[in-house]
């Protein structure tokens, strides 16, 4: 899937491109104008990096990262369902057979959840676990499953039977076998709280990442951040996007998946019908938040192109670079002001 470009670190004043190894290994860039440097802080959560890059004259915000940055666990605690202990388990378990009483942000999350939902026709569902787990991609042990067992799964899938009562702000399944996860949302959520508590710090110019996929820019140097977006199936970058107080998300045939007969099934599983989506190579997202960024990547990669331009039309400053199988350059639709779109 699309990435920040894992070349070497770009000093060009042409370009001032910053580069994966750059931003998310950690190395000190130096930036394109004379003299400065760079501070890179990281934070293991989420089973990926969330990684904080400050210029050098914003040194005195550092603690007051560090400890946005020890945040993200708290999190995590509350989002993940592979503890026990957390929110979302907790719900997962009772939502059933009673209402669930549910913290105030975490509803607004849930509530995202839904509206994003619905306004992609059930192309970005949170309840689609019972599917990750029939294909093994939830335990990373990938298999073709039976046609009646995925249908089997399937039918535990719906947002449909998700119950939010914002007066009592609890939550409740219509029926058993429903499961949230928010692996498709968490980490932008998690960037967005994280770019939250720093502007409340009162620092003003900082890119966020967490793993390859999710990316927050604060302010911008030189007015914007740009970024080299590639895919590991084509060769070279694919675009160049300049950040500004926007958020990127992107969804693409990753690490994970499959390969019977010569077929290779990708982790990525449109809810709609419990097999795995075809037809788009990657989907990038450009919006204000993170969180939205990144659901509505993994809708455009399950819905491609008319589902991008659909939602497009009818919910402006937001940017959607789909590349469609086939071809070697994404299509670009949308606009956001502050953000530019380079096709390279």
């Amino acid at each position: 899937m699309p990435l920040i470009s894992p070349d070497r670190c770009r000093t060009d004043p042409a370009s001032r491109t910053w580069s994966r190894r750059a931003i998310l290994r950690g190395l000190a860039a130096r930036r394109s104008t004379v003299g400065g440097t760079w501070i890179h802080l990281a934070r293991r959560a989420m089973a990926c990096s969330f990684e904080v890059t400050l210029a050098s004259e914003d040194t005195s915000y550092v603690p007051a990262v560090r400890a946005a940055l020890e945040n993200v666990d708290t999190l995590e605690d509350q989002l993940t369902i592979f503890r026990e202990t957390s929110a979302i388990a907790d719900i997962n378990r009772r939502a059933a057979t009673e209402p669930v009483a549910v913290d105030p942000a975490l509803f607004d999350l849930l509530g995202e959840c839904g509206e994003v939902y619905r306004a992609t026709a059930g192309a970005f569902d949170i309840t689609s676990t019972p599917l990750s787990r029939c294909w093994g991609f939830l335990q990373r042990e990938g298999h073709l499953p039976s046609a009646e067992a995925v249908e089997a799964a399937r039918a535990n899938v719906g947002f449909g039977a998700v119950t939010l009562d914002r007066r009592s702000l609890t939550i409740r399944f219509a029926r058993t076998g429903i499961e949230l996860n928010l692996g498709a949302i968490g980490k932008g959520y998690a960037l967005d709280q994280l770019a939250a508590r720093m502007r409340r710090s009162g620092v003003k110019h900082a890119l966020l990442a967490a793993g390859r996929s999710s990316i927050k820019a604060l302010g911008g140097p030189d007015g914007a951040w740009p970024i080299d977006i590639i895919s590991p199936v084509l060769a070279g970058p694919i675009a160049r996007v300049h950040l500004c107080d926007a958020a990127l998300g992107t969804s693409g045939a990753g690490e994970q998946f499959v390969q019977v007969q010569s077929v290779r099934y990708g982790h990525v599983i449109d809810p709609r019908s419990g097999w795995p989506a075809t037809g788009t190579l990657s989907a990038t997202v450009i919006a204000a938040q993170a969180a939205s960024a990144d659901a509505l990547s993994t809708a455009f990669f399950i819905g491609g192109t008319s589902l991008a331009r659909q939602y497009c039309g009818t919910h402006p400053d937001i940017v959607a670079l789909i590349t469609p199988e086939g071809q070697q350059r994404p299509i670009v639709i949308g606009h956001r002001p502050g953000v530019r779109v380079e096709l390279v």
